[in-house]
C-alpha cells in the first residue's frame, strides 16, 4: 500500500488492506517485491499528479521483469483522471474510485483473467467504507469514519466533485465500531470526515455531532476522543459543551482557518468571516482555557493582497495556534479558482508564506515553553519519534496533542499503548521534552501492541504518507480532508 494524502485516505488505505487480506493477500516482507501494489491517491495538491505517474514509472520496469505482478490505482486522482491514467501507464492493471474501495479483489482478479486493465469509477458511494474489512496500522489508537463526502462548494477545492455529497452513518453503527475496538485494545479514536461537525444533515439532527461525542464519553475503556476537522461555519456552541463536559474528549481542536481576510473568504467561497472564527476560538477557550488550536492556512489564493495578508497574520496572532499547517496555493484543474483572475507570482506567494510559517514558528514555540514544569499523561507511541533510536528516548502525545519526547531510562517498561506521566523540562517550537518520568500505567492497549508483536511475522506495508504502528498522525504534509473544503 503506498498512501498519499488526508486521514480519509489512510482510513481507505486501511480497509483496502483488510480488503485484499480477506481475500488471502499477505503483505509483502520488507525488501521483497510485491506481487501487489496499490497506490491510494490524493488530488488536492498541484504535484499529485507528477507523483503518481512519477512512482508508476519506477515500478515499470520491475512489473516488466515480475511475470505476475499487478499495480492497481485508486483514491481521488483515480476517481478524477479514470481512463487517463491507463492511457499514461498502460502497464496499470486496474483504476478504481474512492466509491469502489470494496471492489479492489475482485477487479484485480478480473485483470488476471482477462490479461487487460480494468477501469471501474463509481459515480456515488457503493458501500461505506466502515463496513469493509479494516487491517489497522495501530493496535491502540484508530481513525473511525462517521461520514465522507462533502456539501460545501470552496471555490479552491476538488474534494466535493471526487467524495460526492455528504453521508452520514447511523450513531449506533459509529458507536458499534467503536466498542469493538475498545474491545481489541484500542484507547484512542479519532473521528474522521470532511466536515467532521456537519455530521447529522443526512438525517436532520444538527446537534447530532454533540451527541456523538457525549455517547463516546459512555463507552468504558475509551481514554481519548479526537476528530477532525471540522468547518467553523458549523461549530455551534453544543460541540464546544461536549468537548468541555466529557471527560474523554481532548481539548484540542484542528480547524482550518484558510484565510484571515474576509474578501478572500468570500472569493474563497468559505461561509464565515475571521469574526465568527475568533469569536470560536475565544469559546473554546472560555470553556477550556488549556486546549490547543491549530489549524490550516492557504498563502496566494487568487487575488490576495498584501492587505488581505496582513489580515491573515493578524488572525493568526490572535489566536494563538498550537501550530498550523500552512500551504501554498496550487491550481486544480476543475475548480473554480482555477480561472480566476489576478493569480498571485509565486515568488510572492513564497515570500508570504515564509513570514507566515516564521510567525507561527514563534507563536508556537512560545505556546510551548507555557508547558514547561506542567505534569503532562502521555501515550506513548511508536514512530513518532524519528530520532528515538539515536537520542533513546519514547515518543508519544500529550492529551492536547502535542508531541513529547521522554526519557526512556525512567519508562524503560513502557509499551506503546501505555500511558506515561511526565513532567515537561523543555521546549521546542514543535515538540516537547520530558526528562522526569513521574509513573507508567500499563494499559489494555500496551498489551495488544504486545500481542501484535509477539505474533508470527507477516510482513509490513510499504507506504508514502502512512502512518505505521503509532497513533494516526496529525494532519499529513497533503491538506487534512476538511482543510480541502
Amino acid at each position: 500500500m503506498r498512501t498519499y494524502g488526508c486521514q480519509m485516505n489512510v482510513h481507505d488505505s486501511e480497509r483496502l488492506s483488510g480488503l485484499l487480506e480477506d481475500a488471502g493477500y499477505v503483505r509483502a516482507a520488507d525488501g521483497d517485491t510485491p506481487d501487489v501494489v496499490v497506490f491510494n491517491t490524493c488530488a488536492v495538491r498541484e504535484n499529485a499528479d507528477n507523483r503518481l505517474y512519477g512512482n508508476l514509472g519506477h515500478l515499470r520496469p520491475i512489473k516488466m521483469a515480475r511475470e505476475g505482478m499487478q499495480i492497481a490505482v485508486g483514491g481521488c486522482l483515480a476517481q478524477k483522471d479514470q481512463g487517463e491514467i491507463v492511457r499514461r501507464a498502460p502497464w496499470v492493471d486496474v483504476v478504481f474510485g474512492t466509491h469502489n474501495v470494496g471492489s479492489l479483489p475482485v477487479l484485480l482478479e478480473r485483470a488476471r483473467i482477462a490479461q487487460e486493465a480494468q477501469v471501474e469509477i463509481k459515480e456515488s458511494l457503493e458501500t461505506f467504507p466502515s463496513t469493509l474489512p479494516s487491517r489497522r496500522e495501530s493496535a491502540y489508537a484508530a481513525w473511525v469514519a462517521i461520514s465522507v463526502g462533502c456539501n460545501n462548494t470552496c471555490t479552491f477545492c476538488i474534494v466535493p466533485s471526487l467524495r460526492g455529497k455528504e453521508k452520514d452513518r447511523r450513531p449506533g453503527d459509529i458507536l458499534g465500531e467503536v466498542r469493538t475496538l475498545v474491545d481489541q485494545g484500542v484507547l484512542e479514536i479519532t473521528l474522521l470526515g470532511q466536515n467532521v461537525n456537519t455530521y447529522g444533515v443526512e438525517f436532520g439532527d444538527r446537534l447530532a455531532f454533540g451527541k456523538l461525542l457525549r455517547a463516546c464519553g459512555d463507552i468504558d475503556g475509551l481514554e481519548r476522543v479526537r476528530f477532525t476537522s471540522p468547518h467553523p461555519a458549523a461549530f455551534t456552541d453544543d460541540v464546544i459543551a461536549a468537548m468541555a463536559e466529557t471527560p474523554n474528549v481532548m481539548h484540542q481542536l484542528h480547524m482550518p482557518l484558510q484565510s484571515g481576510s474576509d474578501r478572500i473568504l468570500k472569493a474563497m467561497r468559505r461561509s464565515y468571516r475571521s469574526e465568527r472564527y475568533l469569536g470560536i476560538i475565544e469559546r473554546v477557550r472560555a470553556a477550556m482555557p488549556d486546549a490547543a488550536i491549530s489549524t490550516d492556512i492557504i498563502v496566494g489564493f487568487p487575488g490576495e493582497t498584501e492587505e488581505d495578508f496582513q489580515q491573515t497574520l493578524d488572525v493568526v496572532r490572535q489566536s494563538r495556534f498550537a501550530n498550523a499547517f500552512t500551504f501554498q496555493y496550487s491550481i486544480r484543474p476543475g475548480t473554480p479558482a482555477a480561472t480566476m483572475e489576478d493569480q498571485v507570482p509565486k515568488a510572492v506567494v513564497q515570500e508570504r508564506y515564509e513570514r507566515l510559517v516564521a510567525l507561527q514558528e514563534e507563536i508556537s514555540w512560545e505556546e510551548n515553553k507555557k508547558q514547561v514544569g506542567r505534569t503532562l499523561e502521555v501515550l506513548v507511541a511508536e514512530g513518532e519519534g524519528r530520532k528515538d533510536d539515536a537520542t533513546h528516548r519514547l515518543s508519544g502525545r500529550a492529551a492536547d496533542n502535542r508531541l513529547v519526547h521522554l526519557a526512556a531510562a525512567g519508562a524503560a517498561e513502557a509499551r506503546p499503548g501505555d500511558m506515561v506521566t511526565v513532567e515537561v523540562t523543555y521546549a521546542a517550537p514543535h515538540h516537547l521534552v520530558a526528562d522526569k518520568v513521574l509513573s507508567v500505567r500499563r494499559t489494555r492497549a500496551g498489551d495488544a501492541w504486545e500481542a501484535r508483536q509477539a505474533a508470527p511475522a507477516r510482513g509490513s506495508a510499504v507506504s508514502l504518507g502512512m502512518p505505521t504502528v503509532g497513533r494516526p498522525a496529525p494532519p499529513p504534509v497533503e491538506p487534512s480532508a476538511c482543510s480541502a473544503v
